[in-house]
This record gives structure tokens, sequence and C-alpha cells, in this order.
């Protein structure tokens, strides 16, 4: 085992930053107010090969493995976790579904746009009905005519507003159950394809989130997105390298509130001390520190065993699960340190502290991470 990145991770993790420090910085507080989706910045993420990253090269790609785009995700969401939602669901959701289950014709027309930035993905499975029960799915797909016919539609779907190209699963076979769910691909401007409300959200403003809606849409028979009823089963697939995106967006909101915690107590005099001075603080940046550590090395674990070739549903969860509840008490104690100025928004912590909560619920409840966790254990 080497516990040591290589000097091309070390100059990723320095251009990623720059890049935080110098495009997203200084507009965070001025997108959350707005709810502001940073198209532009977007864009220029995907001419730094942000948006490709785990694509290989001849689709247009970085070739970059899962400990590289952690260290992507981390750096982005140190400095805003709304700007790394938006990019984790597009490459861990989006595209990465239409490169693991895609034919070649759909990879070649798909992946390559993607990966430049020059079009933005979004991935729909949950519905109003059908949240940590995937497979309660309401939405349908009939072959009519030669064409698949598709009415319903799905909630909280990143990146809705703004998406070119969306995969969305719907009921093909209602007797099947799971292996009744297939996978569609659908672009922006496809009859009877909508985007519906834009959600009001507690945190995370600057990424859309949405719904969306097929009325009587009419696709190509083509644009079925892997086997006929393997929809939901490729999704599992899919969500066990996304799980480790929304871990790695977890670790980076963590070390973002942490630095923010550990500057300011460096600076606020209380008693005629520096509050770092007094142990009640230094616990718990001792305590925030060690928990960031863990959860940064059950990540990297589960990216280089991805890396591999392995199958990771359990450490990909485990590290979700982990990550995600670290950050909430990690984001918590960094507010607490700041005390009032903490619930001031000219103070990034309570930021943090709003986007956090979303790490404990999307692409898997930690409910629902346990359960996973749990079932992997008992095949043992």
């Amino acid at each position: 085992m080497n516990f040591e990145f290589t000097a091309e991770q070390v100059q990723l993790r320095k251009t990623v930053r720059d890049f935080a420090m110098a495009e997203i910085a200084p507009h965070v507080l001025d997108w959350d107010e707005n709810q502001t989706f940073p198209l532009e910045t977007i864009k220029k993420a995907g001419e730094l090969g942000i948006l490709g990253a785990i694509f290989p090269e001849e689709l247009g790609g970085a070739g970059l493995g899962y400990i590289e785009y952690s260290i992507i995700i981390e750096e982005i969401a140190r400095v805003d976790p709304s700007v790394a939602l938006i990019v984790a669901a597009h490459n861990s959701l989006c595209t990465n579904h239409i490169y693991l289950a895609g034919n070649e014709e759909q990879k070649n027309k798909y992946v390559p746009k993607l990966a430049s930035g020059e079009w933005i993905g979004c991935w729909s499975l949950t519905e109003p009905e059908a949240g940590s029960d995937a497979a309660g799915t309401r939405s349908t797909a009939t072959l009519k005519d030669g064409e698949w016919v598709l009415n319903g539609g799905k909630t909280f779907t990143t990146n809705a507003q703004y998406a070119d190209v969306c995969v969305a699963m719907a009921v093909t076979d209602r007797s099947a159950s799971q292996h009744g769910i297939s996978a569609f691909i659908l672009e922006k401007g496809t009859p009877g394809f909508r985007v519906g409300k834009k959600e009001n959200k507690l945190g995370m403003r600057a990424s859309a989130t949405g719904e969306v809606l097929f009325t009587d849409c009419r696709l190509p028979q083509p644009q079925l997105l892997g086997k006929q009823g393997e929809g939901f089963v490729d999704s599992l697939r899919t969500l066990d390298g996304g799980r480790i995106s929304i871990a790695a967006l977890a670790l980076g909101l963590a070390q973002g509130a942490f630095d923010a915690a550990l500057k300011y107590s460096k600076q606020r005099k209380q008693f005629g001390r520096f509050i770092s001075e007094f142990q009640a603080i230094q616990h718990k940046l001792a305590d925030m520190a060690t928990s960031i550590e863990a959860a940064r090395w059950l990540i990297y674990a589960a990216g280089a065993r991805k890396d591999a070739g392995h199958r990771v549903t359990r450490e990909s969860a485990m590290a979700k699960l982990f990550a995600s509840e670290m950050a909430v008490k990690a984001a918590d104690d960094a507010l607490q340190i700041h005390g009032g100025y903490g619930f001031i928004k000219d103070y990034p912590v309570e930021k943090f502290y709003r986007d956090v909560k979303l790490c404990t619920i999307g692409e898997g409840t930690s409910e629902i991470q346990r359960l996973v966790i749990a079932r992997q254990l008992l095949k043992e």
C-alpha cells in the first residue's frame, strides 16, 4: 500500500485549487443569494478536462482515475459545494451511465460533447413517490409503432434546467419489478420532454435542481440506453461511482469548514486570549481534523479499488456514509467555533452548514447506505 500522492496528483490538486480560488471563490456568496447557475464557469471547467475526468481520452475525456476525480471534487467543494455537485452529477451520473451501459454509437455521440462541456448532462431516477424506493418508479415507456413513448415525471434532478442531455429511467415491464425498468437518453428540445419546476433549496443553491416531465414523449428505439429492463441495475452500477464523488464532496466541504474554523480561532479573542488557546476549541479542531483524515482515506481506498477494476458497492457506501455524516458534524462544529458570527452570511461556515445536509440525502440517504453495507456484509 502506498499512501503517497504522485507528482501528477499533487499538480492536479494545485491546478484545481487555483481554478476554484480564481473562478469560483469571488462569486460564491452572489451565486448562493441569487441561485445563479454558473454556466460560464462550468464551461471553463470543461476546458480543463474536469467535466470528463473519468472518461478515456479517445472519447474526449481526461483519462483520470477515481482518486484523481475525488481530488477534483474535493478541491472544488472546499470552495463551493454547489459547483462540486454540478460537476459530480454531470460526470458520475449522466455521462457515466452512458459510458457504462451505452453501445459504441451512443458513447461516441454523447460522451465527447459531455466531457468537453459543450453539453451539460442530468440524470433522472427519483420521482415524487419513488425516492429511496427507486424501484417504485411510475414513469412509463411503451413501444408503439417502432418508437418509445414516455409518460411521467422525475423530481430532484440536478442540472435539470441547464441540461442538453438527460438520462432517465422508466418502466417498460411492470411485472418484472426492478428488471422492468429501462434507461433512455433524451436530448433537449425533444417533443414531449420539458423541464418543470425549479426547486428553491436550503443549500447548494447555485446548483439547479428540478423536475423533468414526459408527455407522450416519442423517442427512436436507439435512444434506449443499455438492455431493455436493465436500467435500474445499470443505475446501481452508476451509483457505485457516484457515491464516491458525493463522499469526496462531503470531504471537501468539511475541509473548507475546518479551514475557516481554524483560521477564525487564531484571529478571534475572548477574555484576552485567542480562542485557539482554549482547550474546548482545540478539542473540536482535533476531532474535526481526525475525522476528515479518516474520511479521506476511506474515499481514496474506494477509489483505488474501483480503479483496479473491483466492484465497490460496499466500499463506496461506507465512504459516502462516513464522509457525509462526518461533514455534518464538522460543519456544525465549525459554526459553533465562530459563535454568533457563524450565523452570519459574511462568514463561509454559514453556507457550509446549509449545504452539508444534502450529503446525507443525495444519491442514497444514510439509512440506505447502511442497508447497502449490511446486505454486502451478509453476503460474505
